[in-house]
């Protein structure tokens, strides 16, 4: 940790083209954990409990049924050149309070290195051709409790401590907060969650050779300095409900989330110069809490079409389906990155694992 703090400090004082807000920061972050909300397009901040709370709400976790659980998730984007994993363990505190941990990876490894492909001579030599990886690690601790004087109120955080390395050349430290809540009311669920609420900290730092910095100026490539990154706040309200049919055999879960966004004008459904918002709606359909079947949509945009001469509106649609039995919860999703191509569908899968605490007799 201590390395971490230095880094921190050392960015802050050698102010060398200190950043501002970045608009696309952090970005792993956002592409989501656990097969189920992945299939219901990321429409999960209400119905989401248990491990997995910690990623989508951690006022979530005081929603698990068990004394311990643990979430794994194994993903590949693009072929296989991306890799993602994330693992999630979450424990029962006591009757009023759950812990977790949650650790997340998103990595290209094996990336040719050619600076080094041209000797002094001018020469090309493949052999002189080596690589490195490219890899975000985050873990976020979170901590839920319920608030027994607010009937119905449930109220959870995160810390999160980032890890992005560019092989050898740089990489960065950064941490920041998270808060959730959820409220009940009858048949209804609402919540709020708050992510990078005080502006997430990224600190790069490079470590370039004086022939590297001579290979990109020929060129034409920005040489990296030491800079400071902010990721800025976003808010995803929610609202969900569940349905019972025949003698409560079947259910019927529908959600939806509205993400707002304060860094600037994006390409979503509402825009402005300061706030944009786009929804995502999701939809669970189970029977006797066995088997499930789900679908959503999400990432709903307005892009130039082929020829540039209009915009048409693109979604990212999603669907998904689980099995829960005894302890064991297998998901899965397929999703894509939004233009519904085939070519780029991913096939999602993900477990969860209950323990439940022996008692004495």
């Amino acid at each position: 940790m201590s390395r971490f703090f230095l880094v921190i400090l050392l960015a802050s004082s050698i102010g060398l083209r200190a950043q501002v807000v970045r608009k696309y920061s952090n970005e792993f972050l956002n592409i989501g954990v656990g097969a189920r909300a992945l299939g219901m397009g990321n429409a999960n901040v209400t119905s989401v409990q248990g491990v997995n709370s910690g990623y989508w709400n951690p006022a979530g976790l005081l929603n698990q049924k068990n004394d311990l659980e643990v979430g794994l998730m194994h993903a590949e984007y693009f072929a296989g050149i991306a890799k993602y994993d994330y693992v999630g363990v979450s424990k029962l505190i006591d009757s009023n309070s759950v812990g977790a941990i949650s650790i997340l990876r998103f990595g290209v490894d094996n990336i040719p290195n050619t600076l080094d492909l041209v000797d002094a001579n001018g020469n090309v030599d493949y052999n002189r051709i080596t690589t490195f990886n490219a890899v975000d690690f985050a873990a976020l601790l979170s901590y839920a409790r319920k608030i027994p004087q607010l009937k119905g109120v449930q109220l959870g955080g995160n810390f999160k401590i980032i890890r992005r390395k560019l092989g050898e050349f740089g990489g960065a430290w950064g941490f920041g907060l998270d808060a959730g809540a959820m409220y009940t009311y009858k048949d209804w669920k609402f919540a709020a969650m708050g992510r990078d609420i005080t502006g997430t900290f990224n600190a790069w730092s490079f470590n370039m050779s004086e022939k590297d910095i001579a290979t990109f100026q020929q060129t034409g490539n920005e040489i990296p300095s030491s800079s400071l990154e902010v990721t800025a706040p976003k808010f995803i309200l929610g609202g969900a409900r569940t349905f019972l049919f025949w003698k409560d055999r079947i259910s019927v879960l529908g959600e939806l989330n509205l993400i707002n966004t304060f860094d600037g004008k994006r390409n979503t459904v509402v825009k402005t110069n300061l706030w944009s918002m786009e929804p995502a709606l999701g939809t669970e359909i189970g029977y006797k809490g066995f088997v499930y079947l789900r679908g959503g949509v999400g990432n709903i945009q307005k892009q130039l079409n082929d020829d540039a001469t209009g915009y048409v509106t693109t979604f990212q649609p999603n669907f998904g389906v689980g099995i829960k039995y005894k302890i064991f919860t297998l998901d899965y999703a397929l999703t894509d990155i939004g233009d519904r191509s085939i070519a780029l569908y991913s096939n999602i899968f993900s477990l969860k694992i209950d323990f439940n605490k022996k008692m004495n007799k």
